[in-house]
């Protein structure tokens, strides 16, 4: 059945989708904007990286390594672990049921490799459609999630690698629109992410590399027009960090991410056949395409950075802060953030919060966002 209603349920889904990776974009059209689909997969969801800027790629090994850079998961002291995120989304906004929970779970297979899997889950909340005449449909929740599995391996005493497969399946709105011969449907592809890590020390103190190359996969479609397929957020980011021993109880760390979306912008108008040139576009080649002056923004204006620290006392209680800025065309997210875990007996419990910024028009919709977390050791 077709419903008049059923566009505007899906303005209320893109601008939802949009919304929750700060895509305020200007709209001068010198800016060059980088759109993708499932953009939930750009979000960090676990509280340790949450209370730092974001920021995770070279700082010490940790469970919810599980969810970034896996290449560090054969360097956790215990054998085994399960862990449990939950992230309610643009709470500021005043939505309740949109949220990013994920879970996930390592075993080690001996002294230098682990095996990994994981599951992120992303809800848009609850959406009420209504037909031409005003009269209330059922309801539907959009939603998306994507399935991980992963191995890694100690190359050297010194380098690590990760390497995980992902299924991704994206549920935003079914059906068709009016005056349209175009059917919406549920979207899905197949990724993966690579990874390394490096430490100067094999006790960690020291500096600390990472590397990862992340949802390196096909595009998704969400309808029968097969000729438009939508990039996902195929993403390149280098992280540097720094751990300094004071005595055996204390130790304080310190480290930099710099990230950047390996797809080209999206063209603001059709001249010369843009838009055409960017949906035939390769994956492959749509990688290297981002870095160029014709499909590409600025350097300067596609990379977001992450700065935080880490103070760890007797590896039972952590404090952390960070920083996180990205420039106006990737999304305009500049924000601080404070975090805090402690850890009792094989359970460890991790915190962050989102501290508020901007006023008005300008207030950050993700000011007050709280990040839970707990991992349960064997």
């Amino acid at each position: 059945m077709v419903y008049q209603s059923n566009i505007k349920g899906l303005r209320i889904i893109i601008g939802l989708t949009l919304l929750m990776l700060l895509f305020t974009f200007s709209l001068r059209a010198q800016i060059k904007l980088q759109s993708t689909a499932v953009p939930f997969m750009l979000i960090s969801p676990d509280a340790r990286s949450g209370g730092m800027g974001n920021l995770s790629l070279a700082m010490s090994p940790d469970a919810n390594d599980l969810f970034g850079n896996t290449a560090k998961l054969s360097l956790l002291k215990n054998n085994s672990g399960f862990l449990i995120n939950y992230t309610p989304w643009l709470k500021d906004l005043g939505l309740n049921d949109v949220y990013l929970a994920s879970m996930g779970y390592y075993k080690k297979l001996n002294d230098y490799s682990s095996f990994n899997s994981s599951l992120r889950f992303f809800s848009l909340g609850n959406i009420t459609f209504s037909d031409e005449n005003g009269t209330e449909l059922p309801s539907t929740r959009p939603s998306e999630f994507s399935y991980d599995l992963g191995y890694n391996i100690l190359l050297t005493e010194k380098l690590s690698i990760g390497v995980t497969l992902r299924y991704i399946y994206s549920k935003l709105v079914q059906g068709s629109m009016l005056n349209s011969n175009i059917n919406y449907r549920a979207g899905s592809t197949i990724g993966g992410d690579i990874s390394l890590f490096y430490r100067q020390n094999e006790n960690l103190e020291g500096l600390h590399a990472g590397l990862l190359l992340s949802n390196l996969g096909g595009k998704i479609s969400y309808s029968n027009e097969t000729t438009n397929k939508y990039f996902i957020p195929a993403n390149i980011g280098l992280g540097l960090g720094y751990l300094s021993k004071f005595d055996n109880d204390n130790s304080l760390e310190f480290g930099v991410d710099v990230n950047r979306l390996l797809v080209p912008a999206f063209p603001t108008t059709n001249l010369n056949g843009e838009r055409d040139r960017y949906f035939s576009q390769s994956v492959v080649s749509s990688w290297f395409n981002s870095f160029s002056s014709t499909d590409g923004p600025a350097l300067s204006e596609s990379l977001r950075y992450s700065l935080g620290l880490e103070y760890n006392y007797t590896d039972r209680f952590f404090l952390r802060a960070g920083y996180l800025y990205e420039d106006q065309s990737r999304g305009n997210g500049q924000y601080f953030t404070l975090g805090t875990s402690f850890q009792y007996l094989q359970s460890k419990f991790n915190i962050s919060y989102l501290v508020p910024s901007g006023g008005g028009l300008s207030r950050n919709p993700l000011s007050n966002t709280i990040r839970f977390g707990s991992i349960f050791y064997f």
